[in-house]
């Protein structure tokens, strides 16, 4: 199955008229900011928005999203703007999307089907490109019939079930056997993503989220020198990126990178990069990198804070970090966030503002859910030195006479595995 099969728009600039639906009562300045993201996200993908058209209802219509009256005067727009692309900031319905498409004679897709198509583009590694084509699938599934122009025609014979089985029931079963080997190959992924890991387990973890286009990568490069690529773009960052880095006590951590969240994140999409996410639901500590200048910031708080209960990930400690201090218009402007949020740290990643200080806070942090312990370990317990120094943070070691002396770091979530192995070693 072809991956381009609804996203052939992205490798050519296509006239594109984006559409909002919304129920009455909506905030004015709220919709509007929905919209303009939906023209970002198209630009990110390839296409020009011609023109935005804003709708609000009293109710959805089942069949077509918007009014009758609203479809002659789309249907009227495209022609004398010679629009090739209908883009919903809705999810809309298969049924719906068919009716569309009847209605205005060209493409329509909705939201989730455009960030998919920006998922496919930006997708690098193999991992990544198995998640994007597992979603695909999955969205691909339930719009089959207006993916197909041959459905209504009856196939027997070799590799169908039966001879009354339509063409789209072939298409089905393809997909759906599809759709298993790509989970079980994620599985495989995964695998090997463990025994990666194997050695790096002591190391202090951080993980970055937040959403799209906050700068993470921008702060990755900062804190670890990395080269993670960086546009001003949705979704720039698909493929998790581990960078190893200096906390200012000298010793090694790891930071990971992960894909941006946004509102309306379908499910089945979070679904399938569960896996990528994982780094996010193994740090000590997550980066919460949060876009001061964006008006909506509070909105995208909430929808990355949302996105992370979906993957269940709770009660991890976070530090949030509002990004891009340096676009405020004025410090008055910026002692209020600091008022409003005192716990948070206040950094540019692009100018390097507060770095440092972001080091220190993360130390401390780490610190805070951990514990040190003082062990010995005899001579002839020196096997369980591997699993010390592979699972947990040694700060210091002395070969005594009669054995071997360690301070160890333990954090709060790995304290039970500890005790339930070294606890006839524990000294303090």
């Amino acid at each position: 199955m072809p991956e381009n099969n609804y996203s052939d728009f992205t490798h050519k600039p296509e006239r594109a008229l984006a559409i909002s639906a919304i129920k009455k009562g909506l905030d004015r300045e709220q919709l509007l900011e929905h919209i303009d993201e939906l023209e970002f996200l198209a630009e990110t993908a390839g296409a020009d928005i011609i023109a935005k058209v804003i709708q609000e209802l009293d109710s959805i219509n089942p069949a077509t999203v918007i009014g009758k009256g609203k479809i002659q005067e789309i249907k009227q727009l495209i022609e004398e703007e010679q629009i090739t692309l209908v883009i919903f900031d809705n999810d809309i319905t298969p049924v719906q999307a068919r009716n569309l498409e009847k209605n205005f004679n060209i493409k329509v897709i909705d939201r989730s089907g455009l960030i998919l198509d920006i998922f496919a583009k930006h997708a690098r590694t193999i991992e990544a490109k198995t998640q994007v084509e597992l979603a695909q699938l999955e969205y691909l599934l339930p719009r089959l019939t207006r993916m197909w122009p041959h459905l209504s025609k009856q196939y027997g014979g070799i590799g169908t079930k039966g001879p009354g089985e339509t063409q789209i029931e072939t298409d089905r079963r393809v997909i759906k056997t599809k759709i298993q080997k790509l989970k079980s190959k994620l599985i495989e992924i995964d695998k090997q993503k463990l025994v990666q890991k194997k050695g790096r387990e002591s190391l202090p973890r951080f993980a970055l989220v937040g959403y799209t286009n906050a700068g993470k990568s921008t702060l990755m490069n900062m804190i670890t020198e990395a080269d993670v690529q960086v546009e001003n773009k949705l979704f720039a960052t698909l493929d998790t990126t581990v960078r190893t880095f200096k906390l200012p006590n000298g010793n090694k951590a790891l930071l990971s990178d992960t894909v941006g969240f946004i509102r309306k994140l379908p499910a089945h999409l979070i679904a399938s990069f569960r896996s990528t996410l994982a780094e996010a639901k193994d740090a000590d500590v997550l980066l919460h990198i949060i876009d001061i200048s964006n008006k909506a910031y509070t909105e995208q708080i909430d929808a990355v804070l949302e996105t992370l209960d979906a993957l269940n990930i709770k009660n991890k400690p976070i530090i949030n970090v509002f990004n891009k201090i340096d676009l405020l218009t004025d410090n008055f402007e910026l002692k209020n966030f600091m008022k409003l949020y005192p716990d948070a740290l206040f950094i540019s990643a692009q100018r390097g503002l507060n770095i440092s200080n972001l080091l220190r806070v993360m130390e401390e942090r780490y610190n805070q859910q951990s514990k040190i312990f003082s062990i010995k370990i005899p001579y002839s317990d020196l096997n369980l030195l591997n699993i010390l120094y592979s699972k947990f943070d040694v700060q210091s070691r002395k070969d005594l006479d009669d054995g071997i002396f360690c301070e160890v770091k333990v954090i709060n979530a790995n304290f039970d595995y500890f005790k339930n192995v070294f606890s006839q070693f524990i000294i303090n």
